[in-house]
Parts: C-alpha cells; sequence; structure tokens
C-alpha cells in the first residue's frame, strides 16, 4: 500500500516536531555544561545564567548573523531562553546536592554537538548556500558555543585544548547529511543519519580515545 500525499505531509510534519524537541535537549545539555563552567570559576548567579546562555546558543547565533537570518532563532522563539533558564535554576540546585553523573553528560553533550551541526547545516541548506557553507555553518552551531564559553570563562577553548574529535564529528554529521541525500535519501532519514555519524565518532572519540594525529614542533 503506497502512502498518501497527506500520510507523508503529516510523517514529515512530525519529524520536523521532534527534530524541534530534540534541539531544545540539545540547548538544555549545553546550558547544563556552561552552568558547570561557570561554577568551576566560582561566578556568580547572573554570571553563571550568561555563562549557561552564551554555550546553549552562541553557536546558532553567530550562524544566523553570519547568513544575515533575521530575527535570529532565540528572539524568533523565546521557548530557548526559558529552557536554558529553567535548566540553569535545576542544574544549580542539583549540584548543590550531588554530582552531576559524568559519563550521562559526556553522551548528551555528544548527541547535543550532533543534533546542533544538523540543525545548523540545514538552516543554510534552506537557504540554497552550496555544500561548503553548509558544512561550516553546522559545524559553528555545534561548536562556537563552547569556544565562547571557554574564551569568557578565561580557558584555552577544549577545541584547541584536545586533540579528540569535537569539531570533526561536527563536520562529518554535517557532511554525511549532505553525503546521504546526494545518493538519494530523503531529508529526514539523512538528518538521522548525519546525527547519528556526529554522535557516533564523538562517543568513539571520549571511550575508546580516537583522534587526530597531534602537530609538534621541537625547541
Amino acid at each position: 500500500m503506497q502512502p498518501t500525499g497527506q500520510t507523508i505531509v503529516y510523517g514529515i510534519a512530525c519529524f520536523v516536531m521532534v527534530l524541534y524537541i530534540l534541539d531544545l535537549l540539545g540547548v538544555a545539555v549545553f546550558a547544563v555544561s556552561g552552568v558547570l563552567a561557570a561554577g568551576r570559576k566560582s561566578f556568580d548567579v547572573l554570571g553563571v545564567a550568561i555563562i549557561a546562555t552564551v554555550t546553549a546558543i552562541g553557536g546558532g547565533t553567530i550562524r544566523d548573523v553570519l547568513l544575515d537570518r533575521y530575527p535570529v532563532f532565540w528572539v524568533e522563539d523565546a521557548t530557548y531562553l526559558l529552557v536554558i533558564l529553567a535548566t540553569a535554576v535545576l542544574t544549580i540546585l542539583y549540584t548543590r546536592f550531588r554530582e552531576l553523573p559524568r559519563t550521562s553528560l559526556l553522551v548528551a553533550d555528544a548527541f547535543g554537538l550532533a543534533l546542533f551541526a544538523i540543525s545548523g547545516a540545514q538552516v543554510a541548506e534552506a537557504q540554497n548556500f552550496p555544500g561548503v557553507i553548509v558544512v561550516l555553518m553546522g559545524t559553528i552551531t555545534g561548536t562556537a558555543g563552547g569556544v565562547l564559553r571557554d574564551v569568557l570563562c578565561n580557558e584555552v577553548p577544549l577545541l584547541l585544548r584536545q586533540p579528540d574529535l569535537y569539531a570533526t564529528a561536527a563536520i562529518a554529521g554535517a557532511a554525511a547529511y549532505l553525503g546521504l541525500q546526494a545518493f538519494g535519501l530523503v531529508q529526514p532519514y539523512a538528518a538521522v543519519g548525519g546525527i547519528a555519524v556526529g554522535t557516533g565518532l564523538r562517543l568513539a572519540a571520549i571511550f575508546w580515545g580516537l583522534r587526530l594525529p597531534i602537530y609538534r614542533t621541537s625547541d
């Protein structure tokens, strides 16, 4: 039995809603990492809120500015800010009594990175930018918030400190998303494939030490 046009449209709408919910979850995960980074520096509550916000939406904001896309996504949909605020408050309260499980947080962060990479790529793709820009915007969306977090916390960005696959995972996920579409896969399935590639590479780096070669010069 062939699916009707109405069924296809309904399926796509459901997929878009699922991606939106996952995007909010990704924002929450990145906000948690911002709260923890600010806590390690003993920031006050306002400082914690700022770092959480920058970490969670910094990459997407830079993407929207570079693509001349206004209003930026969190101005158009304030749900993102509400999620960040709620996450920051809950994280502060929870960590007063217990530590967050590190492994679970790393897995969630890997998924959030890949998800942001795909959502950023989709935004650029929708504006008909060439493939290299689509991949670049996906990478910026996934990684720039963490870079801003580290800079504001007076740290060398994690992106530069560790040779493991962080930006590389975002690049691979966005590239896989485009590549799967080039091979004829419809966008929803290509997005799932891209998220799987990005998450898988990041988890391989975390748990099995997969990393890029290190460049060193002699003194």
